[in-house]
């Protein structure tokens, strides 16, 4: 397979002929001014899967885009996209945003946030299966709004992910602590570092792994938690226990539905952004999965599901059982104390045994997820930049078993921040290191809605139709704008949250509280300036952009032939087909 691969992918004439381009692997190739190389996997098992001195040999090094090797399937894109990711924003920080804001606030905002992301996630899907380069988001927002935004945009997501891990490590160590408090948690974050070392060592396809088995797992305690949940706010939880007779909404009148007013309304919404990092990364597995033509539009299909299921029944369940009152859920580390988790908290007031010790092992496999999902999404980005003359060429460096190993080494390095927590100043550490990470993916989503609304105008431009658009975005271009202007308000009110003093008290915060809040923005004003001076270029108007160099030429036949089985659809299952 590796040869007929090498064969296909370096044949021009093969892949214009037809073939089975938007069926099989390797029949799509880039066309374009500049032909991209392609790692074609190394036809010995043991260097192909690292598993040898030998795999971690340079195979390419040097400018120029390089695809990296495509080892995940259908199945891997699938699982990142409904499960992957979800952590202890979702799990844990919920506890403080139903604290400051009220069940109706957690629900709300959260919806929000999920409206938004169908429709970045849509646009991101649509530029993903054109133009499926590693570094996706990077290169959409350099190529079609500036490129200096675009050099601020891959070091921004690199910055972010980098912060993301220590944080994700130190929630793991205090996570293990519920169980037994007896043991640094130096200890713990040494372990599950290694432990991330290790996924990495059989890259992208370890990854691709990982997240598949965590996300199966997270998914099947949501649907359990859920279930649970439903049970006990019919009242039939075990006898003695709190949910033994009928519970219903009765919360959301006493105390109610929205706390702190305005404020607390605003102040949800920086969580569920954290919540919701990392669902665009199935935009970035999508340049090393067998063929993106095919399993692409599927996992995107399954973020409607992740949206629905995982944020807001999850978290409407959660607004029905536990009070935004309850002292449990004030924590001086939102994000890092399970106890204050109110998934936790439902089993414990319920009286189920050992349903808190099932959920925090939940939270546990879900912040490794997302440590190794930061080691991931960070590395890519970082090699993509290095590719481009944005970051040193060193971060160019590709092995021989599809590895980016200076920048899964970088990547990994920063996991060592974690051990800053074992000192005095370790929670003043944490808090800069999640304002660093807080509102970042913000400015990504939004660019990623930017880049598709400035892709289809130049696409028109140049003479192109939506027919020839393999896979088009649910919203079209109002999705985008709808997406973009969504980003634009929860910036606008994380600003005032970040002005105003906290949810409770009255008057203005102090110029600490704003940049812990809002530390994201001047970090990426600072990178675009840096990118403004080094490369004097900025807004790129519709005639400088170039969208036909990375593009894949694709099987048309087969594209045209499912159109048109669908389009012989009834409306409802047409509709239906637009998350399914």
């Amino acid at each position: 397979m590796a040869a007929k691969d090498e064969v296909l992918q370096s044949s021009p004439s093969d892949a214009e002929k037809g073939g089975n381009g938007g069926a099989s692997e390797g029949t799509s190739q880039v066309i374009g001014k500049q032909e991209s190389v392609v790692c074609v996997p190394h036809e010995n098992y043991m260097t192909r899967n690292g598993l040898n001195l030998d795999s971690f040999r340079k195979a390419h090094y040097g400018l120029g885009i390089v695809e990296l090797e495509r080892p995940m399937r259908a199945r891997h894109l699938h699982m990142i996209a409904i499960g992957g990711s979800i952590g202890a924003g979702f799990f844990v920080g919920s506890g403080g945003a139903l604290s400051k804001g009220g069940p109706g606030s957690l629900f709300i905002d959260f919806l929000i946030i999920g409206i938004m992301m169908f429709n970045v996630v849509y646009a991101l899907g649509e530029l993903a299966v054109l133009y499926p380069v590693s570094g996706g988001f990077y290169t959409y927002s350099a190529r079609f709004i500036d490129p200096a935004w675009g050099f601020a945009m891959g070091w921004n997501y690199v910055f972010q992910w980098a912060a993301v891990l220590p944080l994700e490590l130190t929630v793991c160590g205090i996570t293990i602590q519920y169980w037994n408090p007896d043991i640094s948690v130096g200890v713990w974050i040494a372990l599950f570092l290694v432990v991330i070392i290790i996924i990495n060592v059989f890259g992208a396809l370890g990854y691709a792994e990982e997240e598949f088995w965590a996300s199966a797992f997270k998914l099947s305690a949501t649907v359990i938690f859920m279930i649970i949940a439903l049970v006990l706010v019919c009242g039939g939880g075990p006898s003695g226990g709190r949910y033994d007779e009928y519970w219903g909404a009765r919360l959301w009148y006493d105390p109610g539905a929205f706390k702190n007013g305005f404020k607390g309304f605003c102040a949800v919404f920086v969580t569920a952004a954290f919540s919701f990092s990392g669902t665009e990364l199935v935009g970035l597995a999508a340049a090393e999965s067998r063929n993106p033509v095919k399993s692409m539009p599927g996992a995107i299909k399954q973020v409607f599901w992740r949206i629905t299921l995982f944020y807001i029944l999850g978290l409407f369940f959660v607004g029905l059982l536990i009070d935004c009152n309850d002292p449990a859920l004030l924590s001086d580390s939102a994000y890092a104390d399970p106890k204050a988790s109110p998934f936790v908290l439902v089993g414990k007031y319920a009286g189920l045994k050992g349903f808190d010790h099932f959920m925090n092992l939940v939270i546990l496999a879900s912040v490794l997820s997302i440590g190794v999902s930061g080691v991931y999404g960070g590395s890519r980005t970082l090699t993509a930049l290095a590719q481009q003359g944005y970051a040193p060429k060193l971060f160019t460096y590709i092995d021989k078993s599809g590895r980016p190993l200076p920048s899964v080494i970088v990547l990994i390095l920063f996991g060592f921040v974690a051990f800053v927590s074992l000192s005095a100043s370790g929670p003043t550490v944490f808090d800069w290191l999640q304002a660093l990470s807080g509102l970042a993916a913000l400015f990504t989503w939004g660019s990623v809605c930017l880049a598709h609304i400035r892709f289809r105008k130049a696409w028109k431009y140049h003479g192109h139709t939506l027919d020839e658009i393999p896979f088009r975005a649910a919203g079209g271009i109002y999705g985008s704008y709808l997406g973009l202007f969504l980003c634009a308000i929860v910036l606008i009110a994380q600003f005032y949250t970040a002005v105003a003093a906290p949810p409770g008290k009255p008057g203005v915060g102090t110029a600490e509280s704003f940049f812990k809040q809002y530390l994201a923005a001047p970090v990426v004003i600072m990178f675009w300036l840096i990118g403004y001076l080094w490369k004097r270029e900025g807004w790129l108007r519709t005639s400088q952009m170039d969208v036909d160099t990375g593009r894949r030429e694709l099987d048309w036949d087969e594209i045209n032939a499912y159109r048109a089985k669908v389009a012989a659809w009834p409306a409802w299952r047409r509709a239906l087909n637009i998350i399914m």
